[in-house]
């Protein structure tokens, strides 16, 4: 049995032992690859694992030279007023969540004000600290669009056709604009092939389909958080420091790519509480 094969029959003996409500998991340790499902692989909202492809199609434009992500938001949507010190915050701040608006998380964050994007960059800002809010994803992809238009129709042939994804559903607001911050619905195997380019640093089978520094930039450049808990006291652009040595993108139920060395192991799930303590098991695993 290969490394990834035997590091997978270990993740699903965790699983039971933990009653973690998996959906599958995937793992990959340099070429070889194995996965486990225990229910049909139908597209899931992966949460917010979206943010860091919001990273990705950011990265893609900018080395496009389409789109500075260190100039202000303020530059690409014009005629939305900003807050005091909000006029300075760049996509770079929206994307890695230190922009320092004040805009938390609710259940109907897409609807609770007329233009979520509006509303972020109104602030004010209480300079560059971190904020946990989708709305500061939300944003950054809207300036985005000014350049590139409809986000998700640009993704689809710089991004999900070349990794062999079927065209994904991606949420929108009322305004019609993608969520950003979630809301992105792929199969597991789907969320596995992104795994991949992550660890790869971007390039795909011999193609480089966004340069390795949007890749580094998920997980270096660490906004230190004080007092936060285990695995969330240092967050980078949409990426999560730890377990450990390594890092992740985590969504909202168990949707994770965690990514350690030359392995990814991709997990979708129905278990919010479950994941961190799955995760710690995991990385044990992987360091053995």
């Amino acid at each position: 049995m290969g490394r990834a094969e035997t590091v997978l029959a270990r993740v699903v003996d965790v699983v039971a032992e933990q009653g973690f409500a998996a959906h599958a998991v995937h793992v990959l340790v340099g070429d070889e690859s194995a996965a486990h499902r225990w229910s049909e692989d139908v597209p899931r909202d992966v949460h917010s694992v979206a943010k860091g492809v919001c990273v990705l199609a950011a990265g893609a434009a900018s080395d496009d030279g389409l789109f500075d992500v260190d100039a202000p938001v303020a530059r690409y949507l014009p005629d939305l007023a900003t807050g005091d010190g909000v006029e300075h915050a760049t996509t770079r701040h929206l994307l890695g969540m230190v922009s320092g608006v004040d805009a938390p998380w609710s259940p109907t964050w897409t609807t609770d004000v007329p233009d979520v994007a509006a509303a972020f960059l109104a602030g004010p800002s209480r300079g560059r600290v971190f904020q946990y809010s989708p709305a500061s994803t939300y944003t950054a992809v809207r300036a985005l669009a000014a350049v590139v238009g409809d986000v998700h129709a640009w993704l689809v042939p710089r991004l999900f056709e070349p990794l062999g994804v079927d065209v994904p559903v991606w949420d929108r607001c009322p305004l019609g604009h993608v969520k950003a911050a979630e809301g992105l619905h792929l199969r597991s195997g789907d969320l596995a092939r992104v795994g991949q380019l992550l660890r790869d640093r971007g390039a795909w089978r011999g193609h480089q389909l966004v340069s390795p520094g949007w890749v580094d930039a998920m997980h270096t450049g660490w906004t230190v958080r004080d007092g936060a808990g285990p695995g969330y006291t240092h967050c980078a652009l949409a990426g999560w420091g730890g377990p450990g040595r390594a890092w992740r993108l985590h969504g909202a139920h168990g949707q994770v790519l965690l990514l350690l060395d030359d392995a990814v192991v991709t997990v979708v799930a129905d278990d919010h509480a479950g994941a961190d303590p799955l995760l710690r098991r995991v990385v044990e695993l992987l360091e053995r």
